[in-house]
């Protein structure tokens, strides 16, 4: 029997996708409910299992774009075999010579076909290269090292390759959001003192207790909400001529995955003690870089957190998450002299921005939301652990 597998549907108002890799080969024996390739939509990169157990017949080419519905393979139902794993890129030669070898033993050192064919083209001593492969196989990437460290003149070469259409919704998103807001960014400081010092003294019973670490995001989300409850127009957005105030605070947390930006929601965050903010990002996190995400799991945040600081940013301005109307970007933390009671003090320091739409937030709201911030978390004692952390924490 010829089952003709067709693009399912990723999530409402979806109309195409694009392969994005085909995970088995033409003719290859795939298992039911085995991942055999990654699409890609406007909003996350999803697997496509088979549907069920055979021999495949690719239809359908990487990279190219097809609507939901459209036939993209065939599976031999009646045909009989066991699945092969794929092979690694950096294991699947590009040239038919290297494509006839196995891997080669050179000396004592292990190296990919394609490496050990640049190996002997450009007469290189693979005991002058360090495989980081698996297990220590030398790839091409190590060889193509080597050669342009040797070379006097420097690399010179290009490539060029189609962006994914998540990649370009992010694109013309981004675009959209600069020319469609009246945007504009707010700054201030954070110390970070007193965070530090119950982490210092707690971090280590939380994680025994719940399994997860007591970071930093659960207190600027907490810290959030609770100055989204005070600054409604913050928690906000446009909706044509009117605006739309909401009474619950889904916090979206802005995650760099392989596949690009993703901005998975904590719902009801108000409502979650700083264990299961932590449990909840920490899921979300890993799903989100695995490529397991869904759609409805990033679908309707009124509030996204950025943090640049974990990748060095000292101060940033973040772009608004359409259709919210306000994003706050964290930054790394960085200890400087500060005057404390007239006295110069070093303290860890955190700049903060907060960007958003002028058309729903006034100066004054964006100013005294992002300084109602700074107090939560300045002073989470008071302002986020009603004076007691231990109990609020849950130890």
């Amino acid at each position: 029997m010829l089952l003709e597998m067709r693009v399912p549907s990723p999530g409402e108002s979806i109309s195409e996708v694009e392969i994005a890799e085909w995970l088995v080969e033409d003719g290859d024996y795939v298992e039911k409910d085995q991942a055999i390739a990654e699409i890609d939509s406007d909003k996350a990169t999803l697997e496509l299992p088979a549907e069920e157990s055979g021999t495949i017949k690719i239809v359908v080419g990487d990279g190219e774009t097809v609507a939901v519905g459209d036939i993209v393979c065939i599976i031999d139902t009646s045909a009989k075999g066991e699945a092969k794993v794929k092979t690694t890129k950096d294991d699947v030669a590009e040239t038919p010579k290297a494509a006839a070898k196995s891997a080669t033993d050179l000396g004592g050192a292990k190296a990919t076909p394609l490496a050990s064919a640049m190996i002997s083209e450009h007469d290189i001593s693979a005991k002058e290269l360090k495989g980081t492969g698996e297990a220590g196989k030398i790839t091409k990437s190590d060889v193509l090292g080597a050669i342009q460290g040797s070379s006097t003149e420097g690399p010179r070469g290009t490539s060029r390759k189609k962006m994914s259409s998540l990649r370009r919704k992010i694109a013309s998103r981004l675009v959209a959001v600069k020319n469609e807001t009246a945007m504009l960014t707010t700054f201030n400081e954070v110390d970070m003192t007193a965070i530090f010092d119950i982490r210092k003294e707690y971090k280590e019973q939380f994680k025994e207790k719940y399994g997860v670490g007591l970071g930093f995001m659960s207190f600027f989300t907490k810290a959030v909400t609770t100055a989204l409850q005070e600054f409604k127009d913050v928690n906000a957005m446009i909706d044509g001529n009117e605006v739309i105030h909401h009474n619950y605070t889904d916090i979206g947390i802005a995650v760099s995955a392989p596949k690009g930006l993703m901005v998975p929601v904590v719902r009801n965050a108000e409502l979650m003690n700083f264990q299961e903010v932590e449990t909840d990002i920490k899921r979300l996190a890993i799903k989100a870089r695995d490529g397991k995400i869904t759609i409805n799991e990033m679908l309707g945040g009124t509030f996204t957190i950025t943090n640049g600081g974990v990748f060095g940013s000292m101060l940033s301005t973040p772009i608004i998450n359409p259709p919210q109307s306000a994003i706050l970007g964290m930054h790394n933390i960085v200890e400087r002299p500060m005057a404390v009671n007239g006295e110069v003090k070093i303290r860890p320091i955190m700049y903060v921005a907060l960007s958003y739409d002028h058309r729903v937030i006034d100066g004054r709201e964006s100013v005294g939301f992002l300084v109602r911030v700074k107090e939560c978390l300045e002073n989470p004692n008071k302002h986020l652990m009603d004076g007691d952390v231990k109990k609020t924490l849950g130890l």
